[in-house]
């Protein structure tokens, strides 16, 4: 006669069919990134040197597509930085787009695409991982900013994927419509001139003591500096002296504060710069090779 099994070995049943459907649900958001969302690194490899728990990969995916790529802080609810590759536009914005939340970060969820908010209360099930529209309510002194914005794309899809929470950090409102926008001007009109190929992007945030609190419960962190990297090997070799010599890579930074400028400088020196204000190690990279191409590595 066999034995019957007991309360202990179907408890451990239970615990193993659980964590099978937590790892169902969570989609996209792993370790690891699939090769579908590589595509938007360059050289299908993302930065190197950030590595915690609380940081997990987003493959954002918008209308049954792979969008672009965020490392999200499911503690701090904000993301760490955005990737995604430049598309030539006019920078028209795209409006009457509602907020998203990515229901990769739910365990309630069977779908691995971003959603609008839903009404009532159902956000219940996913706020502990990622900011909500609430977060931002009485957040008086900051506004929502995208660190993918929808002025570097063309494709309405496109566009209308940047507008989720998980690409979204808390903005001092004059420095996000002020020189951080002027910026993204400037960028997409060199991009648009002088880059002939593809133009990887990588727009990230410092981290800060600074929270933004509900209810009297630390729910999402302020970042101290924005940056933003781009990456195109293929270019204009007979652009102006004062655009080429912002190719391949180039980059820049500007404190998330009222009256300040942004400062522009190369690839190795905002890995210098973040390596002194933020929390990577010093294998951190943005780019592979810092951008530059292998044939002229060789040289």
């Amino acid at each position: 006669m066999e034995p019957i099994p007991t309360m202990a070995f179907w408890a451990q049943i239970v615990l193993l069919l659980l964590n099978i459907m937590t790892l169902s649900v969570r989609g996209r958001v792993e370790k690891e990134l699939s090769p579908e969302c590589r595509e938007f690194l360059y050289m299908a490899t993302p930065p190197s040197g950030l590595e915690h728990p609380s940081l997990h990969y987003i493959c954002q995916r918008y209308n049954r597509k792979p969008r672009y790529v965020t490392l999200y802080n499911t503690v701090d609810h904000i993301p760490v930085y955005s990737a995604y590759t430049f598309k030539r536009t006019d920078g028209m914005k795209c409006v009457d787009v509602p907020w998203m939340y990515e229901p990769q970060l739910s365990t309630s969820s069977d779908t691995d695409e971003m959603q609008p908010f839903p009404r009532g209360y159902m956000h219940l099930n996913f706020e502990d991982a990622q900011a909500v529209l609430d977060d931002y309510t009485n957040a008086i002194f900051y506004e929502r900013g995208t660190l993918n914005p929808d002025e570097h794309h063309d494709e309405l899809d496109d566009k209308a994927s940047t507008y989720t929470l998980t690409n979204v950090v808390p903005v001092v409102p004059e420095f996000n419509n002020g020189v951080w926008n002027t910026q993204e001007h400037i960028i997409r009109k060199r991009l648009n001139n002088y880059c002939r190929g593809t133009a990887y992007v990588i727009t990230g945030i410092t981290t800060s003591g600074k929270m933004i609190r509900r209810h009297n419960i630390n729910r999402i962190a302020v970042p101290t500096y924005l940056w933003s990297a781009y990456c195109c090997e293929d270019y204009d070799h007979n652009a102006p002296y004062d655009e080429r010599y912002k190719f391949p890579s180039f980059a820049y930074y500007g404190l998330n504060d009222k009256n300040n400028e942004i400062v522009e400088i190369p690839v190795q020196k905002l890995k210098e710069f973040l390596r002194k204000t933020t929390y990577v190690d010093q294998n951190f990279q943005i780019f592979v090779g810092d951008c530059v191409p292998v044939a002229s590595q060789v040289k």
